[in-house]
């Protein structure tokens, strides 16, 4: 599908008056506030010992990397952003940031942060977040997201990667436990964007993004959301099988799934729109305490 030609405002705004809070927008804190908890769970789990210092800086860089790839998907679906009305509040299609200064801070930025992390650690990890920008960037945002309707599920892999590059950057190496880190948020993320594209639709729809129940009908996003629900809860299991955990995270991750499941199952059965926003913000509460546990776990073992 080719991109929305849609002439924007912003396009012929001179002189925006932009705000810090502004470019910080631009960053998608919220989603950076996951990336930080799940990279420092993932640097926390990790075998080997940073300087504390130095340990701050590895997260702060794999923060400012999210933030960068934020900025990224910003200026470049600053035309179906103006289109959707969970995003035409942005500063972009708001006409406060011009499309131009946010694809600057956003080059600065990942520069900075890929360039820093190397220095810092080393170019395992430096090297992961580059890619991870990279496949965020021009994989899922650019090609993607606006061909096919497996766009989250090829594209969510950029969302797995932070625990990963913590692992990295404390570790110097990647092995089995940072794999298993990164499919639980591999297998999480579509039943989650699922959910918020079952009640978004109709934005999705008019903004011509092949979102799954777009493209393939709601029933047939009932029954994927289900699916990868029982996958997500089977991975969840992983960190134990493996001894990467004890009982706390075992207790965890069973309560959890076992929502996460009824939630799911009510959705593919005569579920309406609010059993679709309950799943998809729990699911957002659940990766958090699920790798909460994980912390938990290994403070009290």
């Amino acid at each position: 599908m080719s991109k929305t030609t849609q002439v924007l405002a912003t396009d012929f705004i001179a002189d925006p008056v932009s705000s810090a809070g502004d470019f910080f927008v631009l960053l998608k804190p919220r989603v950076m506030s996951l990336v930080i908890f799940t990279a420092f769970i993932g640097a926390y789990l990790a075998p080997g010992h940073l300087h504390p210092y130095i340990f701050f800086v590895s997260i702060l860089c794999i923060a400012v990397g999210a933030g960068a790839s934020g900025a990224f998907n910003m200026w470049y679906d600053r035309d179906i952003d103006a289109i959707m009305k969970r995003t035409q509040n942005r500063p972009i299609p708001k006409g406060r940031v011009m499309p131009e200064d946010a694809v600057i801070l956003a080059t600065l930025l990942a520069v900075g942060s890929v360039t820093i992390l190397g220095l810092a650690t080393n170019l395992l990890a430096a090297g992961l977040l580059a890619f991870t920008i990279f496949f965020y960037v021009v994989i899922y945002t650019m090609f993607l997201k606006r061909r096919t309707p497996q766009n989250i599920v090829i594209g969510g892999a950029a969302g797995a990667f932070p625990p990963m590059i913590g692992w990295a950057a404390v570790s110097g190496e990647i092995s089995l436990e940072p794999i298993i880190l990164f499919s639980i948020i591999f297998f999480w993320t579509p039943p989650h964007f699922w959910a918020l594209a079952l009640y978004r639709s109709q934005e999705y729809a008019d903004a011509r993004v092949p979102m799954m129940p777009v493209v393939a009908g709601i029933d047939e996003t009932k029954t994927q959301i289900l699916i990868y629900s029982f996958v997500l809860v089977a991975v969840t299991f992983l960190p134990y099988a493996f001894e990467m955990s004890g009982f706390v995270y075992m207790l965890t991750a069973s309560s959890l799934g076992s929502i996460f499941l009824y939630l799911a199952w009510k959705i593919k059965h005569n579920g309406d729109y609010g059993d679709a926003k309950r799943l998809f913000w729990f699911s957002i509460l659940y990766l958090f305490l699920l790798y909460l546990s994980l912390l938990v776990d290994r403070i009290v073992s």
